[in-house]
């Protein structure tokens, strides 16, 4: 397996997370994808490229080189459901409109996909771990963005359209709750944009795996809609004047959420 992830430390207590950034295929989920698959349609596009300022706050960045159709970084090991009604799982089988992933006899071979869990899932996660740990052997504690991406449109995982930002904590387990009311205050600044906290995305296994107050680690997921930076559709084209705008918000929340981490 060639290089899995990209990884760039920084110099404060904040890693932002972009496990669905991934755009490489193995040779076996190549050749089995159905044609509307191909295009890599459900793909959290041009997350790295939208949180390029990360660096000008000293935030420290994990983004997977590897495909969600290969295998999903924000599913537990064990596959266990996250979602109640129509989700996608570790191994996803279908696309989010509910359409069956791969041609008929060419799903990957449990070998293969132990291969992915092995090579691509657990290195994934533990640079995640390795790097909360040295953030609070460091800081004395440790911040978690994951950041995701999503069609604001998709009927058969949600009705009507999503909330512009879509902040998850796990119904509040995942981080102190004055953090959340931070945020949520911040996109209520921006009424151009609609937000919810806790809505239809609560927060994947990253957020509810590794957030855990008591201990000092404080996580958010954000599922932001993509119709507020890029065209939905494909080519899936970076919309610049759609994404200045939205970046303006995404500066404010992951600036307040380092200096919340300084204030505590």
């Amino acid at each position: 397996m060639d290089k899995v992830l990209t990884f760039k430390q920084g110099r404060v207590p904040l890693l932002i997370s972009m496990p669905h950034a991934g755009l490489k295929l193995t040779p076996a989920v190549k050749a089995g994808l159905i044609p509307e698959a191909q295009s890599l349609p459900d793909t959290d596009w041009h997350i790295p490229q939208l949180y390029d300022f990360a660096s000008e706050l000293g935030a420290s960045t994990l983004a997977a080189e590897y495909s969600r159709f290969v295998i999903d970084l924000n599913r537990p090991q064990d596959d266990a459901p996250m979602y109640v009604g129509a989700t996608t799982g570790l191994f996803p089988a279908t696309l989010f409109d509910g359409v069956p992933l791969f041609r008929e006899g060419l799903v990957p071979t449990k070998e293969e996909r132990a291969t992915y869990l092995e090579q691509i899932w657990k290195p994934y996660h533990q640079t995640l771990q390795q790097e909360l740990k040295r953030m609070k052997d460091e800081f004395g504690y440790a911040l978690l963005f994951d950041a995701h991406s999503i069609r604001s449109q998709i009927p058969h995982l949600f009705d009507g359209r999503l909330p512009d930002f879509n902040l998850g904590t796990f119904n509040g387990a995942s981080c102190d709750p004055t953090l959340a009311r931070d945020l949520e205050a911040i996109c209520a600044e921006h009424p151009a944009y609609s937000h919810v906290l806790n809505g239809r995305f609560k927060g994947g296994h990253i957020t509810r795996h590794y957030g855990s107050p008591v201990d000092n680690i404080h996580a958010v997921q954000l599922e932001l809609a993509q119709c507020t930076y890029m065209e939905e559709f494909e080519p899936f084209n970076y919309r610049e004047d759609l994404a200045a705008p939205t970046r303006v918000v995404l500066k404010q929340l992951l600036a307040r959420i380092i200096e919340w981490g300084r204030e505590r």
